[in-house]
């Protein structure tokens, strides 16, 4: 009896001492999360951020992050059952109008991120030029999706052009050796090609169809994972928020940690440039523009693109496969 009370004395003692330094008496279980991403500023930078300020540990989550190349492969794991939910380019809009996963966060506009490189050096000066050309890319990226946009816009038709599908750091290789006379590619790609082809022309990026052809990157669930874990996805909204948060409010802090800690190969100052290259936006403004249907009418621009390249049949709107309440309800501004 004697040696069970000194237990429950030293044990109150304990708790008392952790209460006094703003820790629980029972530490909670932190729930672990299966996250996929691509490594690309504009996909996974408030990821970061969130983790440096430990926004996952304080909302009492442990995530696994795993990185991918291309966001088709993201959604295939994801839909393979490896990854509970990932953070994505232009495909958000494309699976989930498949019924393949639900999209809940928005991370920013690709602005122009997504460029048109061209090789003056093999005559191509102007969108006539490309006419019966070579372009190299990504197919059913968001550089795919914002070549298909630039191309219409400026009178050249599907079948007025050939479409090289490779991995994009491959696309960007075959432009150097003169393979092709054009690539459509997101940066950072776009660094290696100004610094290999000094001769190199940028002929377009995404910001001259912007807003009437806003590329929008973000965050899918699991269909199982999204039904089932609601309260654990609201944690996930106020981690990405905080890291949201750091990346607006303190820019230029929040560019030097992630240049250090995840970028160390890329200089600060194309750091800088890719983030003037997507349109990021504070919390309180994603709120309005979840409520107001306006990334709802960007979700299914792009996902009309997919409709149309991929013949996707019976497609499931963004009005239906995009979620903002989960947003709306939790994340704070």
């Amino acid at each position: 009896m004697q040696t069970t009370r000194r237990r429950l004395l030293a044990g109150s003692a304990a708790a008392a001492g952790l209460a006094a330094l703003g820790m629980p008496a029972i530490a909670q279980q932190r729930t672990k999360i299966r996250i996929g991403y691509l490594h690309t500023l504009a996909v996974d930078g408030q990821m970061w951020l969130a983790q440096h300020l430990d926004a996952w540990g304080k909302n009492g989550l442990e995530p696994e992050f795993k990185q991918f190349t291309t966001g088709l492969e993201l959604f295939q794991a994801m839909v393979g059952g490896s990854l509970d939910m990932l953070s994505t380019g232009a495909v958000i809009s494309n699976f989930p109008a498949r019924g393949q996963g639900r999209m809940f966060i928005a991370n920013c506009v690709e602005f122009a991120t997504a460029q048109l490189w061209v090789r003056e050096d093999q005559g191509i000066k102007s969108f006539a030029d490309l006419k019966g050309k070579r372009i190299a890319t990504t197919t059913g990226t968001t550089a795919h999706v914002f070549l298909d946009t630039a191309l219409r816009a400026n009178g050249i038709g599907r079948g007025d052009v050939e479409i090289l599908n490779q991995r994009m750091s491959e696309a960007v290789t075959s432009f150097i050796a003169g393979a092709v006379p054009a690539v459509a590619l997101w940066v950072p790609f776009n660094v290696t090609v100004r610094d290999k082809v000094p001769g190199a022309k940028k002929l377009v990026d995404a910001s001259a169809y912007y807003p009437q052809a806003a590329i929008v990157s973000g965050w899918a669930a699991g269909n199982d994972f999204h039904a089932k874990n609601r309260e654990v996805l609201a944690r996930v909204v106020r981690a990405w928020s905080a890291g949201n948060d750091m990346l607006l409010q303190r820019t230029g802090e929040a560019l030097e940690v992630l240049q250090k800690k995840h970028y160390p190969q890329v200089p600060l100052a194309d750091i800088k440039e890719q983030f003037g290259a997507q349109k990021a936006f504070p919390t309180a403004e994603w709120k309005k523009l979840f409520s107001d249907g306006t990334v709802t009418k960007w979700l299914q621009q792009v996902t009309d693109f997919y409709v149309a390249a991929a013949n996707i049949r019976n497609a499931v709107p963004a009005s239906r496969y995009f979620d903002p309440s989960i947003f709306l309800e939790t994340a704070k501004g």
